[in-house]
Protein backbone atom coordinates (compact mmCIF):
# COMPACT_ATOMS: atom_id res chain seq x y z
CA UNK A 1 0.00 0.00 0.00
CA UNK A 2 1.19 3.71 -1.02
CA UNK A 3 1.81 6.10 1.46
CA UNK A 4 0.45 10.09 0.88
CA UNK A 5 3.95 12.02 0.61
CA UNK A 6 2.55 14.94 2.48
CA UNK A 7 0.66 13.19 5.79
CA UNK A 8 1.91 9.79 5.30
CA UNK A 9 -1.53 8.29 5.88
CA UNK A 10 -1.89 4.64 3.84
CA UNK A 11 -3.79 5.27 0.71
CA UNK A 12 -5.44 1.95 -0.19
CA UNK A 13 -6.63 3.02 -3.35
CA UNK A 14 -7.34 6.61 -5.58
CA UNK A 15 -5.62 9.21 -4.48
CA UNK A 16 -3.71 11.88 -6.96
CA UNK A 17 -0.24 12.00 -8.30
CA UNK A 18 1.72 14.39 -8.94
CA UNK A 19 4.87 13.19 -11.09
CA UNK A 20 6.06 10.03 -8.90
CA UNK A 21 4.79 10.85 -5.73
CA UNK A 22 1.17 10.27 -4.56
CA UNK A 23 -1.44 11.62 -2.16
CA UNK A 24 -4.50 11.49 -0.68
CA UNK A 25 -6.41 14.27 -2.17
CA UNK A 26 -5.91 17.59 -3.66
CA UNK A 27 -5.13 19.39 -0.29
CA UNK A 28 -2.43 16.66 0.25
CA UNK A 29 -1.12 17.47 -3.23
CA UNK A 30 -0.70 20.96 -2.68
CA UNK A 31 0.40 20.82 0.74
CA UNK A 32 2.92 18.16 -0.60
CA UNK A 33 4.11 21.12 -3.31
CA UNK A 34 4.29 24.19 -0.41
CA UNK A 35 6.52 21.62 1.24
CA UNK A 36 8.77 21.43 -1.46
CA UNK A 37 9.13 25.17 -1.40
CA UNK A 38 9.32 25.30 2.32
CA UNK A 39 12.70 23.29 2.22
CA UNK A 40 14.34 26.39 0.88
CA UNK A 41 13.45 29.08 3.46
CA UNK A 42 15.74 30.79 6.04
CA UNK A 43 16.25 28.32 8.80
CA UNK A 44 16.31 31.22 11.05
CA UNK A 45 12.87 32.71 10.05
CA UNK A 46 11.31 28.85 9.98
CA UNK A 47 12.40 28.62 13.76
CA UNK A 48 11.40 31.86 14.70
CA UNK A 49 7.44 31.31 13.37
CA UNK A 50 7.57 28.33 15.17
CA UNK A 51 8.38 29.62 18.20
CA UNK A 52 5.92 32.44 17.82
CA UNK A 53 3.16 29.29 16.89
CA UNK A 54 4.03 27.46 19.82
CA UNK A 55 4.26 30.02 22.11
CA UNK A 56 1.66 31.86 21.17
CA UNK A 57 -2.69 31.56 22.03
CA UNK A 58 -4.43 28.66 20.99
CA UNK A 59 -6.20 29.67 17.82
CA UNK A 60 -9.23 27.28 18.34
CA UNK A 61 -10.10 28.68 22.14
CA UNK A 62 -7.83 31.28 22.13
CA UNK A 63 -6.19 30.58 25.57
CA UNK A 64 -2.73 30.65 26.36
CA UNK A 65 -0.01 28.09 24.98
CA UNK A 66 1.36 25.93 24.65
CA UNK A 67 0.50 25.33 21.21
CA UNK A 68 1.09 22.29 19.13
CA UNK A 69 -0.39 19.88 16.62
CA UNK A 70 -2.33 17.37 17.79
CA UNK A 71 -4.42 14.44 15.72
CA UNK A 72 -7.74 13.27 16.16
CA UNK A 73 -8.51 10.34 14.44
CA UNK A 74 -12.22 9.02 13.33
CA UNK A 75 -14.01 6.56 11.29
CA UNK A 76 -17.56 5.89 9.86
CA UNK A 77 -19.40 3.09 8.49
CA UNK A 78 -22.79 1.36 7.13
CA UNK A 79 -22.56 -1.73 5.71
CA UNK A 80 -20.42 -1.75 2.68
CA UNK A 81 -19.06 1.58 3.25
CA UNK A 82 -16.05 2.66 5.60
CA UNK A 83 -14.58 6.32 5.99
CA UNK A 84 -11.67 6.76 8.26
CA UNK A 85 -9.68 10.65 8.56
CA UNK A 86 -7.22 11.86 10.61
CA UNK A 87 -7.29 14.99 11.29
CA UNK A 88 -4.43 16.98 12.88
CA UNK A 89 -5.11 20.98 13.96
CA UNK A 90 -2.74 23.22 15.67
CA UNK A 91 -4.20 24.03 19.15
CA UNK A 92 -3.62 24.23 23.01
CA UNK A 93 -3.26 20.71 24.64
CA UNK A 94 -6.72 21.20 26.10
CA UNK A 95 -8.61 21.80 22.83
CA UNK A 96 -6.29 18.76 21.16
CA UNK A 97 -7.71 16.57 23.83
CA UNK A 98 -11.36 17.62 23.13
CA UNK A 99 -11.27 16.50 19.96
CA UNK A 100 -9.70 12.93 20.33
CA UNK A 101 -11.82 12.37 22.43
CA UNK A 102 -15.15 13.45 20.27
CA UNK A 103 -12.70 11.33 17.56
CA UNK A 104 -12.57 8.19 20.36
CA UNK A 105 -16.55 8.90 21.00
CA UNK A 106 -17.70 9.32 17.19
CA UNK A 107 -15.71 6.34 16.32
CA UNK A 108 -17.04 4.08 19.03
CA UNK A 109 -20.05 4.95 18.08
CA UNK A 110 -20.15 4.80 14.17
CA UNK A 111 -17.42 2.72 13.04
CA UNK A 112 -18.76 -0.23 13.74
CA UNK A 113 -21.40 -0.78 11.39
CA UNK A 114 -19.55 -1.33 8.06
CA UNK A 115 -17.83 -4.74 6.88
CA UNK A 116 -15.03 -5.60 6.47
CA UNK A 117 -13.78 -2.56 7.12
CA UNK A 118 -15.68 -1.06 10.07
CA UNK A 119 -14.63 -4.11 12.04
CA UNK A 120 -11.30 -3.69 11.48
CA UNK A 121 -10.37 0.23 11.51
CA UNK A 122 -12.25 1.28 14.54
CA UNK A 123 -10.61 -0.06 16.95
CA UNK A 124 -7.44 0.82 15.17
CA UNK A 125 -8.67 4.84 14.82
CA UNK A 126 -10.15 4.24 18.87
CA UNK A 127 -6.65 2.83 19.99
CA UNK A 128 -5.08 6.04 17.74
CA UNK A 129 -6.95 8.50 20.08
CA UNK A 130 -5.94 6.57 23.16
CA UNK A 131 -2.37 6.78 22.49
CA UNK A 132 -2.57 10.82 21.73
CA UNK A 133 -4.39 11.13 24.83
CA UNK A 134 -1.60 9.70 26.77
CA UNK A 135 1.51 10.41 24.40
CA UNK A 136 4.11 12.03 26.46
CA UNK A 137 3.80 15.76 25.40
CA UNK A 138 6.74 18.46 25.57
CA UNK A 139 5.34 21.92 26.32
CA UNK A 140 8.90 23.46 25.98
CA UNK A 141 9.97 21.80 22.71
CA UNK A 142 7.40 22.06 19.46
CA UNK A 143 6.85 18.79 17.37
CA UNK A 144 8.30 18.35 14.09
CA UNK A 145 5.21 17.73 13.26
CA UNK A 146 4.30 21.87 13.94
CA UNK A 147 7.54 22.70 12.32
CA UNK A 148 6.53 21.41 9.43
CA UNK A 149 2.69 22.99 9.47
CA UNK A 150 4.66 26.54 10.13
CA UNK A 151 6.64 25.93 7.18
CA UNK A 152 3.52 25.11 4.62
CA UNK A 153 2.11 28.21 6.19
CA UNK A 154 4.61 30.17 5.57
CA UNK A 155 5.33 28.85 1.85
CA UNK A 156 1.86 29.53 1.54
CA UNK A 157 1.90 32.98 2.11
CA UNK A 158 5.10 33.43 -0.18
CA UNK A 159 2.76 32.20 -2.64
CA UNK A 160 -0.13 34.12 -2.17
CA UNK A 161 2.14 37.33 -2.12
CA UNK A 162 4.01 36.47 -4.67
CA UNK A 163 0.50 35.79 -6.89
CA UNK A 164 -0.56 38.96 -5.34
CA UNK A 165 2.56 40.77 -6.69
CA UNK A 166 2.30 38.95 -10.39
CA UNK A 167 5.55 37.19 -9.80
CA UNK A 168 3.42 33.91 -10.02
Amino acid sequence: MAKCGYCRSVIIAGGVRDGEQRFCNDRCCQSGMLVAVSNQLDPSDVRSAVTKVHQGACPRCGGSGPVDVTTSFKIWSAVLLTSWSSSPEISCRSCGRKRQIKGLLFSAVAGWWGIPWGLIITPVQIARNIRGLFLAYDPYQPSAQLESAVRVMLASELARQAASTGDA
